[in-house]
């Protein structure tokens, strides 16, 4: 059976350089293809910080799929692309689990439990 993942893209601000998404997203996707791994969306947040999750659509698209329980696996390219509040990233990666879905990213690898974060 194969496995299908989702993944997040995001960068902070208009200072920051728009191809970082594409950048992430490629990186993702070659990972993706290594693990054998089939891609069946991508969730992107263009020039908001890191800072409020609830602000974030594309972050908020990905949960719901998850809750949807459709995916196997979430990845992005760090933690920090997900959210720079420790607290947000616990209420992720809980949110996932509770799913049953596993959290990658290309920085740390796969996230194993709440210590890790």
């Amino acid at each position: 059976m194969t496995r299908s993942a989702i993944f997040y893209a995001r960068y902070s601000s208009d200072l920051q350089n728009a191809a970082s998404i594409e950048d992430q997203v490629r990186l993702c996707r070659e990972r993706l293809d290594q693990d054998q791994i089939e891609v069946r969306d991508v969730f992107i947040d263009r020039a908001i910080s890191g800072s409020a999750l609830q602000t974030r659509a594309g972050i908020q698209a990905l949960l719901d799929e998850v809750a949807r329980g459709s995916v196997d696996v979430v990845i992005s390219e760090a933690l920090g692309r997900l959210s720079r509040d420790q607290e947000d990233i616990a209420r992720i990666y809980k949110c996932l689990s509770f799913a049953q879905v596993t959290l990658v990213t290309l920085a740390e690898g796969e996230i194993l439990s709440l210590i890790h974060i």
